[in-house]
């Protein structure tokens, strides 16, 4: 995986579920959303993006969780965005 663009933000996480998410992946090998390096950065700041973000694939919806997911990678497709 390239890396981030802000090597500052991805080189100082702060300790909590993302640093050790990223931590997991990394040993693992495995690719992993770059925006948790902001998370894990700014925990204080971004806990509020995390739980939007959630709430608006997982909360209650006429759209199916699958639905919000796929339209939300079609959409980072279509911005040239990997997801």
């Amino acid at each position: 995986m390239d890396p981030m663009f802000l090597p500052e933000v991805e080189g100082n996480p702060k300790e909590g579920f993302y640093k050790d998410m990223i931590e997991q992946m990394q040993r693992q090998g495995l690719e992993y959303p770059q925006i948790w390096h902001l998370f894990a950065y700014l925990p204080s700041a971004t806990i509020h993006l995390a739980r939007f973000t959630q709430e608006i694939l997982r909360g209650p919806s006429p759209f199916s969780p699958g639905m919000r997911e796929l339209i939300a990678a079609y959409t980072s497709k279509r911005n040239d965005c990997p997801f």
